[in-house]
């Protein structure tokens, strides 16, 4: 007789199971550098001394070490955030850095992008803040740059650095330190002057302010420790591991037409993907009229300009606004009709060339007027 072989119970298994899913949770939870068998749980080193853009934190104060704690010991337990602040930070803080040379402003203040957007170019936030910087439309647009809805220059770094360092100087005449100007940064300066008066306090380690403005300051405060000397806090990064700057070069267009971007590509030997990615301020499928930056692979700038000028003939216009090209890329407000007066070409042309059927064209779409 084959003896039976008993077989395990489930509710057996799940203990052990538990067990050993709570000591992979701890090993991969620890810090950066911990090696397993190696102590879990590490307290965050916290400075006896801290400076913020040239001001004292007075860290010595209860609230201010305790709410630095705080955001030390976040950020710090971050790993995969704070792996990818260092590898983004090689590739963003050399041009940061030089701006703010030229202005004459702390070099601390790149901190702020970090809070802000952890260099993400194109990250929007749910109150509809967009770009490194976090601008909403109507400051964005106080501070110079351009956001409508074919160019949002929000998403462009060198604009929105300039744009930023222009709105933090202002701010700084205005409120006279540094850790007042990043909050109203943060909570817009009228709120904060508001606060100021209420409570009778001219210092922000002193004022009563939202906890998100209160953690803004800590926060930054936080990142710059880390990512001032991220061996302290367990992080080591190999040179080859950091993002590079991109090379490009820059050029000014100013386009009387919209040109798909697709054309642009082609004749310059790239693809659309390459061009999007190099000007993230620029939104859809073309590139739009007007007089703004755009981006091309590094020793193509030249061409670009010889290549626009070819292109744009096939999607001319007169003065009047009556098309006189080859082709024609659909604008909001089209329709087959207008586009059919301004053209000169027939409606039924329109369709049988471009394989319309009824009157349904769409923004962005490239029409074929001549055969």
């Amino acid at each position: 007789m084959i003896p039976r072989v008993a077989r395990p119970r489930i509710g057996s298994m799940i203990l052990p199971a538990v067990v050993v899913g709570l000591i992979l949770l701890l090993v991969v939870s620890s810090p950066a550098g911990t090696k397993p068998g190696e102590a879990v749980y590490e307290e965050v080193p916290l400075p006896d001394v801290l400076f913020l853009c040239g001001e004292p934190v007075p860290i010595e104060q209860r609230h201010v070490r305790e709410m630095l704690d705080r955001e030390l010991t976040i950020s710090a337990w971050d790993q995969a955030q704070v792996f990818m602040w260092l590898k983004r930070a090689s590739r963003y803080f050399p041009h940061i850095e030089k701006r703010l040379a030229e202005e004459g402003m702390p070099d601390d203040l790149k901190y702020l992008a970090v809070a802000e957007s952890s260099l993400i170019t194109h990250i929007r936030s749910h109150r509809g803040a967009m770009g490194p910087w976090q601008f909403m439309p109507r400051t964005a647009r106080h501070n110079g740059l351009r956001e409508d809805r074919r160019i949002d220059e929000r998403r462009d770094f060198e604009r929105s650095t300039s744009a930023a360092l222009h709105y933090l100087k202002t701010l700084h005449g205005i409120f006279g330190n540094w850790a007042l100007a990043m909050a109203a940064y943060n909570c817009g300066d009228t709120r904060l002057r508001k606060e100021m008066k209420l409570q009778r306090a001219e210092s922000f380690y002193r004022l009563n302010l939202p906890l998100e403005t209160e953690r803004y300051i800590f926060r930054i405060a936080a990142i710059k420790l880390i990512l001032e000397d991220p061996a302290r806090y367990g992080y080591q990064i190999p040179e080859n591991r950091l993002y590079r700057p991109v090379s490009c070069d820059r050029v000014e267009v100013n386009l009387p037409a919209a040109v798909p971007i697709v054309d642009v590509a082609e004749a310059l030997g790239t693809d659309f993907k390459t061009i999007k990615e190099l000007n993230p301020h620029i939104l859809g499928y073309n590139l739009s009229p007007g007089r703004y930056v755009v981006k091309v692979p590094e020793g193509r700038g030249l061409r670009l300009t010889r290549v626009l000028e070819t292109i744009c003939k096939t999607y001319a216009a007169d003065i009047d606004g009556n098309i006189t090209g080859e082709r024609y890329v659909v604008q909001r407000g089209d329709t087959l009709i207008g586009i059919s007066r301004r053209s000169g070409v027939p409606v039924h042309t329109i369709q049988e060339l471009n394989s319309i059927r009824g009157s349904l064209i769409r923004v962005g779409q490239n029409l074929e007027l001549k055969p």
